[in-house]
């Protein structure tokens, strides 16, 4: 490798991460959410590393769960969108893949395919966005038994788990526990915020995946979430170093402007990488372990950042933009978005570096 940028991923932190999630929920089955290249971390080789702990793993999409099947993992795997045609549910019933399933339309796919792949069977409880009505579970169950297809577990999915001071979960596990009241099944509800905060919420299977990663959901201190270990450093160097003049301007579009005589570092890394692009200035880094704010515009394959009080900076020196000293949420905070969404979407051009 030649350029420097790199995500250095730590594959024990993650499974440190996993193992604080089933210490929180003692009495529950746990599976480990690796959809979207495990949140940007490196799907198989982060289910290489799991498979030894982890009953099961979640991805988003069967071509995900595929992956995983040609790489030789043999975990039990979920598939949280499911599948909406019966040739899917064949391919999902011939490489066993359990389906989640949340509407009339995929019950009728599965009955179709005359196949009996493993079936959990979402229930919206709330969230309004996947899911059976409460009203149809009994009924779903029903045509699903008829159809020989067995229902392993009823789950929902929370909209607020990472407002502990919204009524929002509650009320949506009130809702889902009276849905499954007398099915016998079962029960999964708590994503990583829920398995950290909301302990009534855990039942018979948790579902971690931010948390696995080591960033916590929530924007207040929970104590729980004090014990994760930050799985990837995302990091690169300085390559041109440069003294700007007061009242000159840097960067794309002029959005910065030194107000004292400035010394400004260029970073190989971009939004091309994955760093945000409305990053604003004041963002922070680090350099040789000492903050740089960002300064200027994020370009497509390089940032600027403020070195005036790193009067021995080089060229070559080490720039973190997130990892154990700065939080990915703390960049996301500044940025307008999440660190779910930085995280996963470290670009393919940064190569993942395993430890």
């Amino acid at each position: 490798m030649y350029r420097k940028t790199e995500a250095h991923i730590d594959l024990g932190a993650i499974r440190s991460n996993f193992a604080l999630a089933c210490s929180l929920a003692p009495h529950s089955k746990c599976i480990a959410v690796i959809k979207a290249n495990a949140y940007g971390h490196g799907m198989l080789r982060v289910a290489e590393a799991m498979q030894d702990v982890a009953k099961a793993f979640a991805v988003a999409t069967i071509e995900e769960a595929l992956e995983l099947r040609n790489a030789g993992i043999n975990n039990a795997l979920l598939v949280l969108q499911g599948v909406t045609t019966s040739t899917a549910c064949k391919v999902a019933a011939s490489n066993n893949l359990s389906l989640v399933v949340h509407s009339p339309e995929q019950i009728e796919s599965l009955i179709e395919a005359r196949v009996s792949p493993k079936v959990w069977l979402k229930i919206d409880s709330g969230m309004h966005r996947l899911g059976l009505a409460p009203g149809d579970v009994a009924n779903a169950c029903k045509r699903l038994d008829a159809g020989g297809i067995k229902v392993q577990v009823a789950c929902t999915h929370f909209a607020c788990a990472d407002a502990l001071d919204s009524d929002a979960t509650r009320q949506q596990l009130q809702s889902f526990n009276a849905a499954t009241a007398g099915l016998g099944l079962p029960r999964s509800a708590a994503n990583s915020a829920a398995v950290l905060g909301w302990p009534e919420s855990h039942a018979d299977w948790i579902r971690p995946g931010y948390m696995l990663y080591g960033s916590s959901p929530f924007r207040v201190d929970v104590e729980a979430a004090r014990k994760l270990q930050a799985a990837m450093t995302l990091q690169s160097e300085i390559i041109a170093i440069r003294t700007v003049p007061a009242g000159d301007s840097v960067g794309y579009g002029a959005r910065w402007t030194a107000e004292r005589p400035s010394i400004i570092g260029t970073v190989a890394i971009g939004y091309a990488d994955g760093y945000p692009r409305h990053a604003p200035n004041g963002t922070p880094t680090q350099v040789n372990g000492r903050p740089a704010p960002l300064a200027g515009t994020v370009s497509m394959d390089a940032i600027t950042i403020d070195l005036t009080e790193h009067a021995d900076a080089a060229i070559g020196d080490r720039v973190e933009l997130w990892g154990p000293d700065i939080a990915v949420n703390e960049v996301a905070a500044a940025a307008g978005t999440i660190g779910y969404q930085l995280l996963s979407g470290v670009s393919s051009r940064v190569p993942r570096i395993y430890s």
